[in-house]
């Protein structure tokens, strides 16, 4: 069996509007909406779950009436911190498989990372997708800084998916500041996380730059 699933806890403060930026359209469609589309293409018979404040749920329906969205998905509370949301989730998460946790407003992942992540996850239990670190990175020591070799650093993208007895098993620790995404959990178990190549596209939309990169992709038909 294979979950995603789908966590929208944002409030649209980074994005100074008072619209989650979820809920943003981008190409005429909210951001939500493309980001569970992305799953249900790779395979119509997954199990989508949705995270979502409780505040939220009743304007998330409008919109799906608004928008005649009709992929068949199922709601959980979202929590005060994504470690909570994401427990939540894995509560309608019922039976064994695997399941991918994916952020939802990351709506342009590729269909090639979604596949590689569930085929990976079957025989490594525990998938990352990352990209490559372009930039020059400094290391803060105090007042001074130095440059440190980008090589030996990757950014972190979604979905991450695991084994669902493990990611189970990993959210019935304690909450830890440490937990900053699903593979820092299980990595707590002293669980190894296996790294795929993630898609640069894969953009997580908390910005206004974000969202013109986002209206870019849609509009030269990258995406």
């Amino acid at each position: 069996m294979k979950y995603a699933l789908i966590v929208a806890g944002g409030k649209g403060l980074r994005m100074g509007t008072e619209l989650p930026k979820q809920f943003l359209p981008i190409g005429g469609k909210p951001v939500l909406m493309r980001t569970l589309e992305a799953f249900y293409t790779y395979d119509p018979e997954i199990h989508l779950i949705l995270v979502l404040p409780h505040s939220q749920q009743n304007y998330w329906k409008q919109l799906c009436e608004e928008y005649q969205f009709t992929l068949a998905h199922v709601i959980a509370d979202g929590g005060d911190t994504r470690f909570q949301s994401v427990k939540n989730g894995l509560d309608l998460v019922t039976t064994p498989g695997l399941v991918g946790v994916h952020d939802g407003v990351r709506p342009f992942v590729s269909q090639e990372v979604i596949a590689r992540g569930y085929a990976l996850a079957e025989k490594k239990k525990a998938v990352v997708p990352v990209i490559d670190v372009v930039e020059t990175i400094r290391h803060l020591e105090g007042e001074r800084s130095v440059t440190v070799g980008r090589d030996e650093y990757k950014l972190v993208q979604t979905p991450q998916v695991f084994d669902v007895h493990l990611l189970k098993e990993a959210y019935e620790q304690p909450y830890s500041t440490h937990f900053t995404d699903d593979a820092s959990v299980v990595e707590a178990l002293g669980i190894p996380v296996f790294l795929t190549m993630g898609n640069r596209e894969n953009i997580k939309i908390t910005t206004p730059f974000d969202l013109k990169i986002a209206t870019a992709l849609i509009n030269s038909c990258l995406i």
